[in-house]
């Protein structure tokens, strides 16, 4: 009985086709990993700190006090006009300087 040589596969032939095979079904199994996260819906979120809130408490409540500036600004308008209006010079001359003062002490 003859054998033919030519077709025998070898003992290292064998062991490289299975690590192939198992490095195919690796590479197969972390790509559709890959695809199934990729599929996953993210979503952001977003914190307002209680800072943020602080501030925007404020914001809007120096937006509401332009309307009690206003009524004050008539107030006065209205008391030049009719000349009823006095001016404390001394007064206005400390306010003054005390401003002066702070813009230079900063």
């Amino acid at each position: 009985m003859a054998i033919n040589i030519n077709s025998l596969v070898t003992n290292n032939q064998v062991k490289q086709t299975i690590e192939q095979q198992s490095q195919v079904k690796q590479i197969a199994t972390q790509t559709s990993t890959n695809i199934e996260q990729a599929k996953q819906v993210r979503t952001d979120s977003v914190s307002i700190t209680p800072q943020a809130k602080q501030l925007s408490e404020l914001q809007k409540k120096a937006s509401s006090g332009h309307i009690t500036d206003q009524k004050n600004i008539e107030q006065l308008k209205k008391a030049i006009a009719a000349g009823e209006y006095k001016v404390d010079a001394d007064k206005l001359v400390k306010n003054m300087l005390a401003f002066e003062f702070d813009l230079f002490a900063e």
